[in-house]
């Protein structure tokens, strides 16, 4: 190993990963919601944070609605 590298001459570019980098967002959530998530994390080791993003995920690519009425 070099003691000293010389960066000076190297070029800069883009992360080609930026598009897949996360977001961090406050969101309030039930707690009946947040406890379903953790249940199903501790069923099958995937952290309840993944789990949430998988599923929101999976709804953005199917382009699913909620279908909301009020009562009057």
């Amino acid at each position: 190993m070099r003691e000293h590298y010389d960066f000076s001459k190297m070029k800069a570019r883009k992360n080609p990963y930026l598009k897949f980098l996360k977001q961090p967002v406050n969101i309030r959530l039930d707690r009946g919601a947040v406890a379903y998530f953790k249940s199903l994390a501790r069923e099958t080791g995937i952290p309840y944070q993944s789990l949430i993003n998988l599923y929101l995920r999976h709804c953005a690519a199917h382009q699913k609605r909620l279908r909301l009425s009020w009562a009057s």
